[in-house]
């Protein structure tokens, strides 16, 4: 099954169109805050904290004002003002897209000589890169944001392959002997206790629109997943796969309201739609959709009925994002919100929901914020409501006598790494989650917040991951499923991924910060979270103490005094490089001129 999937692995689907008229102005909609705006609300309040351009060329536009030498000078000047009106009024675009208008029926083929050099100019970006989709200049063999070869065969052989070798190089003997590997230790481990949820036509959800970007939950993302799994001789292998299904109405009704579900059956009727401007489903969408919520609810009664010891569910289209009224955030049923009902219809009585994707599921808290039976818990980049999708913030703590069962950690900017999630987890989850003590755990896994992702713009590795995840699997006595939700470097979420599986089968997870420091912005937010969640937990109250006072200390031994200084003169930075390279860093203060003592 898994064969077949990297058989469909591809660069990308077309090549790319440049719009020499926006290009160094605009942002593709998809990747705005790594997401479009509040859906249904005012969306001004989002603003987008990530800048992307397909290029850096702010080309602008132009037009022609001058008739081209090779016109015939035998048409009438009718005509001839008639084409130059037109020529002026025309952008680069227009004229790209309408060559015909200047050319005679009497030209020969050398007189369209004039044209060449227009029509490379539209050639100019042709590719995106099959790792991270960013646009990449035709002569650029490696991608200029990630460095991902052209032609990497990471869709083949996921992060195992090298970034920046052609995938015809790849040492193929050392990966097949990986594989061969991974195909004994599944006769020897048959009985594995971890489950893992997947089916190929998940695979067929794509947007069929063609946007001058890729859009970035794209079927790579699975397949990049899939590949990892097969080289490190993980998945077949060591974890055996459960039957797929499709979700009922029945159980998605207990989620999302009739018209909400409605909505989505109705997109296969239809060859494309949006929900929202960045989420989009075809005629395969639905269903994949429902199979990737049955795989979810099915994973989380065999994880807490015992049957598994463990479960990753390695689905799409992703969730959190959706509430009970509408699919949004390229989400369209809640897999977290359905995989915990059904624990509850197969005997838990208490759920936990840790999300660590790099957007609040505002999904998930809107569905459970009046539900004592589940604890919600998310760790995301907030900014103070500027992030997408602007909820999440650390008051948000539930309503109608569920307050204290949604916790949010909201990060106050980008580059949020190991540290800072191990001490939040330290000093937030893990204390709340204990005093919870809750049946199941669920994650809503997003890989987004990943180091080299395009969208999260932070910093966290996959033995950050891994880590999290050994927190975590003592919560619940082991009981622990795992859900895909968010993830757009393909490199970064098959490493994670697989990091993370790692340590449900068992594995050690590498590094252990004992005891992280975090960044000062970090410490701030857990200590403000605490602040709020004391009056909740009361297990919280000696940890905020403890945490003002070291906040106080430490906060002081990172104020440095500065030094006054005199303006000065700034030499030209040309200097550096010149023959007056020791007057520029004698003049930047990098050299001292020692006097001789006499």
């Amino acid at each position: 099954m898994v064969s077949e999937i990297l058989q469909q692995s591809h660069l990308v689907d077309g090549e790319a169109e440049v719009n020499l008229q926006k290009q160094g102005n605009e942002l593709p909609s998809q990747i705005l805050n790594g997401r479009h705006g509040k859906s249904g609300s005012d969306r001004s309040s989002v603003r987008p904290s990530l800048d992307y351009n397909c290029g850096d060329d702010n080309t602008g536009i132009a037009s022609y004002r001058d008739v081209p030498s090779s016109v015939n000078i035998d048409i009438q000047p009718d005509t001839l003002r008639k084409k130059a009106r037109q020529q002026r009024e025309m952008t680069f675009q227009d004229m790209c897209n309408n060559l015909d208008i200047f050319e005679d029926d009497d030209e020969d083929d050398d007189d369209d000589s004039d044209w060449e050099p227009l029509q490379k100019l539209r050639e100019i970006m042709k590719w995106f890169c099959t790792n991270c989709t960013m646009a990449n200049l035709d002569v650029a063999v490696h991608c200029d944001s990630c460095g991902e070869h052209r032609e990497s065969g990471i869709l083949k052989h996921g992060f195992f392959a090298p970034s920046f070798l052609h995938e015809s190089t790849l040492l193929e003997a050392e990966l097949e002997t990986r594989t061969d590997k991974g195909m004994v230790s599944q006769v020897s481990t048959s009985n594995s206790s971890t489950a893992i949820g997947f089916d190929e036509r998940m695979l067929l959800h794509s947007e069929v629109e063609m946007k001058s970007h890729p859009h970035p939950e794209r079927p790579d993302r699975l397949r990049a997943i899939a590949a990892s799994l097969a080289t490190a001789g993980i998945f077949p292998g060591r974890c055996y796969p459960i039957p797929a299904r499709e979700i009922t109405k029945e159980e998605l009704e207990m989620v999302h309201s009739a018209e909400n579900i409605q909505a989505v059956e109705v997109s296969s009727n239809v060859i494309s739609c949006y929900f929202t401007p960045d989420t989009y489903a075809n005629k395969h969408s639905a269903q994949a959709a429902r199979l990737a919520a049955g795989l979810c609810a099915d994973l989380a009664s065999e994880v807490f009925s015992g049957r598994a010891k463990n479960g990753f569910a390695l689905v799409r289209p992703p969730g959190h994002h959706a509430g009970v009224k509408q699919a949004m955030g390229f989400c369209l049923h809640n897999n977290a919100a359905v995989s915990a009902l059904a624990a509850q219809a197969a005997g838990a009585k208490k759920v936990l929901i840790v999300d660590w994707d790099v957007h609040h599921g505002n999904g998930t808290q809107e569905i459970f914020e009046q539900n004592k039976s589940v604890l919600y818990i998310s760790l995301h980049r907030h900014e103070f409501g500027r992030f997408y999708p602007g909820t999440g913030a650390a008051d948000e703590v539930g309503t109608m006598g569920a307050e204290g069962y949604c916790v949010n950690v909201p990060w106050s900017q980008s580059g949020v790494g190991d540290n800072d999630y191990i001490f939040a987890f330290k000093q937030v989850v893990l204390p709340i989650a204990s005093a919870f003590a809750p049946d199941l755990t669920i994650i809503s896994a997003g890989f987004d917040a990943a180091r080299g992702d395009p969208l999260g713009m932070c910093d966290v590795t996959p033995a950050g991951y891994a880590q999290m995840t050994y927190l975590l699997n003592i919560v619940s006595g082991g009981k622990l499923l795992v859900i895909l939700e968010g993830g757009y470097n393909l490199r970064s979420i098959s490493s994670s991924a697989t990091a993370v599986i790692k340590v449900l089968l068992g594995e050690s997870p590498g590094c252990d910060l004992d005891d992280p420091l975090p960044s000062r912005a970090g410490m701030k937010t857990v200590l403000d979270v605490l602040a709020i969640q004391k009056n909740f937990w009361p297990v919280l109250e000696s940890s905020f103490s403890q945490l003002q006072s070291q906040y106080e200390i430490y906060t002081t031994q990172r104020r440095k005094p500065r030094k006054k200084r005199g303006r000065g003169v700034v030499p030209p930075l040309c200097w550096r490089w010149s023959r007056k390279k020791l007057l520029y860093h004698l003049l930047k203060g990098q050299l001292r001129v020692r006097g001789k003592g006499f």
